[in-house]
C-alpha cells in the first residue's frame, strides 16, 4: 500500500520540484521510502511513496521492466500475484524480484495488456508508462478500494492518490464544484467521477484510462461493474445448506489470501458478525494464540461495543488489544482530523475509524476488516423496511405524507446511537420520495427541497441523484426492491462512502486495511445468490449467518446490530464542537438549523456535521466558498 502521483506535461509545465511536492503530500500513505521516474524528453513524471508490505527489499518503485519498456507506480495489493507469477514464468518470463506483486503487474501488462485487469484479485490504483507506444495506462480496482484523482488542463495531465497531492501541481484547477457540493449534501459523500474541485475527477472503481502522449488524447472506459445475476434455483433447505457451505469455503480462502504480508498483521474486531468471521477464519491459518485483534471502546455505553469484541476474542482465542477512550477527549482530536481529510465526507464514524487505525498501527502494519459484508448480504436496517415501505407507499396517499412527517417530528429528540425517533423520522422522510430516491434521501444530510434552500437555486432530482437512480435501475425493471437496494449499497455507498472513509482513516496512520468480503471469488458468489437467502423472514444476512454457524456462537451471530457511532448530535447540541462557528460563516439555513438543534426542536446532526466538515476542509486549504 502506497501513495502515487505523477503528470505528463511539456514546455516547462511542471518539474522535479513539483513532483516532489506532490509525493511529499502523500508521505503518510508511504512513510517507508520514496522514489521517482523522470523522463523530461517525454514530459513524464512519476512519483511514489512506499509503505513496505510485500517483498521488502525488492519492491522499490517506480519499477521498470528489465528492458525498460514498461514502468509503473502502484498502490495496493494483488492477492493472487503468486499464481499469476507462476503462469507468466511458465510462458518463459523472467523476474528480477523474489515475490513482488508490482513486478507481476508489469509483466502481466506486457503479456495481456488491458485484459490483465480481469485476472487481478486485489485492491489497486496504478499507472503504467509504455515507452514504445508512448502511452500512459491507469486503472482502479473493482470497488474503488484505492483512490485515484486526475485532471487534464492547459496541456497537462495529472493524477494522484489524493486530491490534496494533485492540488500541488500549479496547473491543477482550484475552484469548488457547485454540483459536487450539492451531491455532498444529498449523499453525505461525493460520488465518483465528481470531486469537490471543478475540473478534477475521480476515476470510478472498475474503470481504466489511457493517455496518448503524442496527441494528448485521454479516454476512459468501464472494465468491470457489479451486476446481480441471482440464481433461479428454489431456496430449499438442501440448496441453502450447500450455499452456506460454499460461502464459508470462499470466505475462508479470501481471508487466507489476505494474510499475505512480510510485516506484522492483525484484524479489526468489533464483535459484530463480519469482523468476528474474519478473525475466526484468520485464526485457522495462524499458530494458536498468534492472531492479534484490535478494538476501541468508549466510556459512553450507548456507543461502546467493546464488551462484544471481548466476547468474540475470548471465543476465538486471539491476542486481543483494547483501548478505552473518553469520547469527550476524543472529540478534542477532531479539528486535527478534519483538517487532514483529503475531501469532505459526512460520515461521523470517520472519527472512531481513525482512532482505531491509529491504535492498531502502534502494533501492526496491516489490518483485515469486515467491510463489504453488509452491502453484499443485505445487512443494513433499510433492507428490513423495504417491504413496509412499499406497503406504505401503496396505501398512504402522498398528499398526507407531510402531515405524518409533521406528527413524527413532535417525537422527543434523542441523541443516543441509532435512536428510535431518528429511525422513524428518517424513514418517513425517505418514504416521501419515489423508490429510487428513498435510500439516499433517508441517509443523506439534506433532502432536495432543503438543498434548493441552502444553495438558493433548484437542481433537478434526476441530476442530483443520478448515481443513485442509475444504481437502483441497474438491477433491472423486474428486479425485487431488495436487489435494487443491494445494487445501490454495493455500487455507490460502499465505494464512495465506506471504502473512502476506511482508506483515508487508515492511511493517515500508514496502516493498510484489507477487506476479505470484497474478494473477487466471494463477490462473484454473493451476486449470484437470490435475495431471499440474504434477507429472509426479516433476518438480515441470513445466508451469511447460516454459513458461520459452525464457526461462531449464536450470541455473536444473532445479536442486535449496533454500529460504529459518534455522539455528534449531543456535541452539536451542547456546543462542544462549536455550532456557533457554523453560524458565523454559514447560510441562514445553517443558523436556523443550529438553533433548532440546540433547542431540541429537531435533530439536524447530519447537516450540521457535514457543514462543519466542509468548513474545516476549506479553512485548512484557504478556500473560500
Amino acid at each position: 500500500m502506497c501513495g502515487i502521483a505523477g503528470f505528463v506535461a511539456h514546455r516547462g509545465a511542471g518539474d522535479r520540484e513539483v513532483l516532489e511536492r506532490m509525493t511529499r503530500a502523500l508521505a503518510h500513505r508511504g512513510p517507508d521510502a520514496e522514489g521517482d521516474l523522470i523522463l523530461p524528453e517525454k514530459g513524464v513524471y512519476l512519483g511514489h511513496r512506499r509503505l513496505s508490505i510485500v517483498d521488502l527489499s525488492g519492491g522499490t518503485q517506480p519499477m521498470s521492466t528489465s528492458d525498460g519498456e514498461f514502468s509503473i507506480v502502484f498502490n495496493g495489493e494483488i492477492y493472487n500475484h503468486a499464481a499469476l507469477r507462476a503462469e507468466l514464468q511458465a510462458k518463459g518470463h523472467l523476474f528480477q524480484t523474489d515475490h513482488s506483486d508490482t513486478e507481476v503487474l508489469l509483466e502481466g501488462y506486457r503479456v495481456w495488456g488491458e485484459s490483465m485487469l480481469e485476472r487481478l484479485n486485489g485492491m489497486f490504483a496504478f499507472a503504467i508508462f509504455d515507452r514504445q507506444r508512448e502511452r500512459l495506462f491507469v486503472a482502479r480496482d473493482r470497488f474503488g478500494k484505492k483512490p485515484l484523482y486526475w485532471f487534464q488542463q492547459e496541456g497537462v495531465f495529472g493524477f494522484a492518490s489524493e486530491l490534496t497531492a494533485l492540488l500541488h501541481h500549479p496547473s491543477a484547477p482550484r475552484n469548488e464544484s457547485s454540483l459536487a457540493l450539492k451531491k455532498y449534501f444529498a449523499y453525505g459523500y461525493i460520488p465518483a467521477p465528481h470531486s469537490i474541485i471543478q475540473g478534477i475527477s475521480k476515476l470510478p472503481g472498475g474503470w481504466c484510462g489511457k493517455l496518448d502522449l503524442a496527441s494528448g488524447e485521454w479516454s476512459t472506459k468501464k472494465w468491470w461493474e457489479f451486476v446481480l445475476e441471482p440464481s433461479s434455483e428454489e431456496a430449499t433447505a438442501v440448496r441453502c445448506n450447500a450455499w452456506a457451505a460454499e460461502l464459508l469455503e470462499k470466505l475462508d480462502g479470501a481471508v487466507k489470501r489476505r494474510l499475505m504480508a512480510d510485516v506484522p498483521l492483525g484484524v479489526f474486531l468489533s464483535g459484530g458478525i463480519d469482523s468476528s468471521a474474519v478473525a475466526a477464519l484468520a485464526a485457522r491459518h495462524l499458530p494458536k494464540g498468534r492472531l492479534r485483534t484490535f478494538s476501541i471502546g468508549f466510556t459512553d455505553p450507548s456507543f461502546d461495543e467493546s464488551v462484544y469484541a471481548r466476547e468474540a476474542a475470548a471465543f476465538i482465542g486471539c491476542d486481543h488489544q483494547l483501548e478505552i477512550l473518553d469520547l469527550e477527549k476524543a472529540r478534542d482530536l477532531l479539528p486535527g482530523l478534519l483538517a487532514r481529510l483529503d475531501e469532505p465526507m459526512g460520515d461521523a464514524s470517520i472519527l472512531p475509524t481513525w482512532l482505531l487505525s491509529g491504535f492498531t498501527r502502534r502494533h501492526v502494519t496491516v489490518a483485515l476488516g469486515g467491510d463489504g459484508g453488509d452491502e453484499l448480504f443485505a445487512g443494513y436496517d433499510p433492507f428490513k423496511a423495504l417491504e413496509k415501505a412499499d406497503l406504505y407507499a401503496r396505501l398512504v396517499p402522498r398528499a398526507i405524507h407531510p402531515a405524518i412527517r409533521l406528527l413524527a417530528s413532535r417525537l422527543p429528540v434523542s441523541h443516543a446511537n441509532i435512536s428510535l425517533d431518528f429511525k422513524i423520522k428518517r424513514t418517513l422522510r425517505g418514504l416521501s420520495y419515489r423508490e429510487e430516491l428513498r435510500l439516499p434521501v433517508w441517509m443523506g444530510p439534506l433532502e432536495p427541497s432543503e438543498i434548493d434552500d441552502c444553495f438558493g437555486d433548484h437542481t433537478d432530482e434526476e441530476v442530483l441523484y443520478s448515481e443513485a437512480i442509475a444504481a437502483w435501475e441497474s438491477a433491472g425493471e423486474q428486479a425485487h426492491s431488495v436487489d435494487c437496494a443491494l445494487q445501490f449499497f454495493t455500487r455507490l455507498y460502499l465505494q464512495d462512502g465506506i471504502m473512502a472513509k476506511v482508506d483515508r482513516a487508515s492511511m493517515l496512520h500508514g496502516l493498510e486495511a484489507r477487506s476479505p468480503f470484497l474478494d473477487l471469488e466471494v463477490v462473484d458468489f454473493a451476486r449470484r445468490l437470490p435475495h431471499t437467502v440474504k434477507l429472509r423472514e426479516g433476518t438480515t444476512k441470513w445466508i451469511l449467518k447460516k454459513a458461520l454457524e459452525p464457526l461462531l456462537p449464536a450470541s455473536i451471530l444473532y445479536r442486535k446490530k449496533k454500529g460504529f457511532g459518534t455522539p455528534i448530535g449531543s456535541w452539536l447540541r451542547d456546543g462542544a464542537i462549536a455550532p456557533e462557528g457554523l453560524s458565523q460563516v454559514g447560510s441562514e439555513m445553517v443558523r436556523k438549523s443550529s438553533q433548532s438543534h440546540r433547542s431540541g426542536k429537531s435533530d439536524e446532526r447530519l447537516f450540521l456535521w457535514s457543514q462543519l466538515v466542509l468548513e474545516s476542509w476549506r479553512k485548512a486549504r484557504g478556500i473560500k466558498p
